[in-house]
């Protein structure tokens, strides 16, 4: 098996090539595929051609499943499977693009998933890229003052923020009673496997800092989220058909652009891996 790992950007991103997951994946390669993921946070397969059930059996070589927010987006033939498309609506006809504005997922549960996986299936000819924000990188290039500042912070997680711009499609009575909210979580987040120190926001999700009162809090957090998303903390993912991305959570925010032709289908698999090591 002539399988070759490389670099993608500077700190972030790692391209793997010369595999088919539909297949055997010896234990070495798996760890050498888990190794780069740690190292790097974005681990890209190239050229897959895998159905949902095959997705879930590659995706569950790295961890097990993670139970998805919204079930409206489930494959009734795979459920642990969802989809992401550029075809949804909100309730009130306006066009859903998933992923919109940075963020981490599913941050308001006790336990947020370590992994985000999307498998692609239909993609626009231009445009749709995925921006990652090295959120490790963010915090070490952060000055000694801040960083005093914000050792020991905590924030409220809910399902969603009212200070959030984005809005979510709405879950369903049964689905809101069984998520989590209210959860609290640091503002610098130690890695369970890496040990790494990394920025934990997410401009979605985080209701409030404790024991800090709003007209102080959300300044903050604005200059924590200005700092991390420059331009020398991304790694931009131009997608290929057949790509299957996995990402870590825990080191990395995410947002998908919408500057594409919405004439054009962008459709992806996804699930996410339970952080276990937490």
């Amino acid at each position: 098996m002539d399988v070759r790992i490389t670099p993608l950007g500077e700190h972030t991103g790692v391209e793997v090539e010369g595999i088919d997951l539909r297949g055997d994946v010896p234990e070495p390669l798996r760890e050498a595929l888990y190794k780069a993921f740690l190292d790097r946070a974005v681990l890209v397969v190239r050229g897959q051609d895998m159905d949902p059930h095959e997705t879930l059996r590659a995706a569950k070589l790295f961890g097990p499943p993670f139970a998805q927010h919204n079930t409206r987006f489930q494959l009734p033939e795979c459920p642990e499977i969802h989809y992401i498309s550029n075809q949804d609506s909100y309730a009130d006809g306006r066009r859903y693009i998933p992923g919109s504005g940075y963020h981490t997922d599913h941050s308001n549960a006790a336990r947020p998933p370590k992994a985000t996986v999307l498998h692609a299936k239909e993609l626009p000819s231009a445009g749709g890229d995925t921006q990652y924000v090295n959120m490790v990188r963010a915090y070490e290039t952060l000055d000694a003052e801040t960083k005093a500042q914000i050792d020991g912070l905590e924030a409220e997680h809910v399902y969603q923020s009212s200070h959030s711009e984005r809005k979510l499609v709405g879950l369903t009575a049964e689905r809101r009673q069984e998520i989590e909210e209210g959860v609290i979580h640091p503002l610098v987040r130690v890695h369970p496997e890496t040990g790494r120190k990394a920025l934990y926001i997410n401009p979605i999700r985080i209701e409030r800092i404790l024991g800090m009162p709003n007209d102080a809090a959300l300044p903050l957090l604005e200059r924590l989220l200005a700092h991390a998303v420059r331009e020398e903390h991304q790694y931009r993912h131009k997608w290929r058909p057949g790509d299957f991305v996995m990402w870590d959570n825990r080191s990395l925010l995410h947002k998908a652009n919408a500057d594409y032709d919405m004439s054009e289908r962008r459709y992806l698999y996804r699930m996410m891996l339970a952080d276990v090591a937490a």
